[in-house]
């Protein structure tokens, strides 16, 4: 069935003001929440989940617009990206800029704050929805020391503050040979780890100061790792190799920040550790091209994670040329290719980054009173020939065509 059987049953008019409900029927839908539904559906009323079970027990007005699919699962989510500070043209000569997830005068940053920058209509972000994308963690990227902060998004809205979930999630740190490669300082592995630390440092004395009888005038970037330190915001470290991981669970256990570890190519190499550490893992997409740092990364290590109990959610990240974006159902099914259950794959771009992230009390699975995300498909959704018929955000239908 190549495209979506939609039934167009229009309410009239609003009753009480209130928005028009919507109904999608599936003849199997994933909640993450329990056993997947055959033969169900999700009742949205306001944006949010009214009810969701049986679609013949719950008595659905007829009135009700209604769509239908094969399959349905929750919105996905993007654990780790650059869209909407990225853009599609690549900042090349003669276009706009739209290369805002790097800035380049200072490797030490964390005043940025990506909501300054976001463009809620970039042409990559409705790319990414369509299959299927309804939710990005989204900020500055990987290649400074701090190259500033990250938030949640859906891939709705019309201005940052319509698409904005969360502000402050963490912030972007990278160590490894990325930063040497962007600023003249570091130079090396050791000098990056030890300007990240004195940065630290550096904030902790800023809040002593601030108890004070003389309080310093106000410091942006020190009042934002403060809160780094105070266990507010997350520390999200870009690392691949052994060393550079070795390096973050250092740095996380000096100074009691929470981790999340990001790319994370060789983790197969150090598994333990990061288990032991007890610390989520933001996994490179596998397709991600090898070579360098990221020369040890597989098509199975999700499959490996998943084995092994380390918590972990995939990603598309930074894509600095063509394709600008990767698909991050395509990245996901090719995990299921190479071993990772498809339950255990589908929860890893929706449960499992929604409770990495701090919003899985609004969104991640199909409950009463969360978030009426949904994605609709013709068939499985790790299959090839299947495709994304529909997707919906807060109730309202964003996309209705197949891809």
């Amino acid at each position: 069935m190549r495209h979506l059987i939609v039934g167009f049953l229009f309410l009239a008019l609003a009753h009480f003001g209130l928005a028009a409900d919507l109904v999608v029927k599936g003849d199997l839908i994933y909640t993450m929440d329990g056993k997947p539904i055959v033969d169900g559906a999700v009742w949205i009323r306001d944006g949010k989940i009214r009810r969701i079970g049986k679609a013949n027990r719950l008595r659905i007005p007829d009135d009700v617009q209604t769509l239908s699919a094969r399959v349905v699962t929750p919105g996905f989510i993007d654990a780790h990206s650059t869209l909407g500070l990225s853009g599609i043209y690549g900042g090349r000569a003669g276009q706009v800029r739209d290369q805002d997830q790097l800035e380049k005068s200072d490797p030490v940053q964390p005043a940025l704050n990506p909501i300054d920058a976001y463009n809620a209509h970039e042409p990559l972000i409705k790319w990414a929805r369509r299959y299927g994308v309804t939710t990005l963690h989204t900020g500055h990227g990987p290649g400074a020391v701090i190259s500033g902060r990250t938030m949640v998004v859906k891939t709705s809205g019309k201005t940052p503050e319509e698409a904005l979930v969360k502000n402050d999630v963490a912030i972007a740190v990278t160590l490894g040979t990325g930063p040497g490669r962007n600023y003249d300082s570091p130079g090396n592995r050791s000098k990056g780890v030890a300007m990240f630390r004195q940065a630290l440092v550096e904030a902790e004395e800023y809040g002593r100061k601030l108890k004070g009888k003389k309080p310093p005038g106000r410091d942006i970037g020190k009042e934002v790792l403060l809160k780094v330190l105070e266990g507010d915001i997350k520390v999200m470290i870009t690392a691949h190799t052994v060393t550079d991981i070795s390096a973050a669970l250092r740095l996380q256990h000096e100074f009691g920040f929470e981790l999340l570890l990001d790319g994370a190519a060789d983790i197969q190499l150090v598994q333990d550790l990061v288990k032991e550490a007890k610390v989520p893992v933001l996994l490179h997409a596998p397709m991600l091209r090898a070579g360098g740092e990221t020369k040890n990364v597989s098509f199975a290590t999700g499959a490996v994670l998943q084995e092994s109990g380390i918590p972990f959610a995939f990603q598309t990240g930074f894509e600095g040329y063509v394709p600008k974006t990767r698909v991050l159902l395509f990245e996901t099914a090719i995990a299921v290719a190479n071993g990772l259950a498809a339950e255990d794959a589908l929860r890893a771009i929706t449960l499992t980054p929604a409770e990495i992230l701090g919003i899985d009390k609004q969104v991640g699975s199909l409950e009463k009173g969360k978030h009426g995300d949904l994605v609709l498909f013709d068939g499985d959704p790790f299959e090839y020939t299947s495709h994304v018929c529909g997707v919906v955000i807060e109730g309202e239908i964003v996309s209705d065509e197949c891809h």
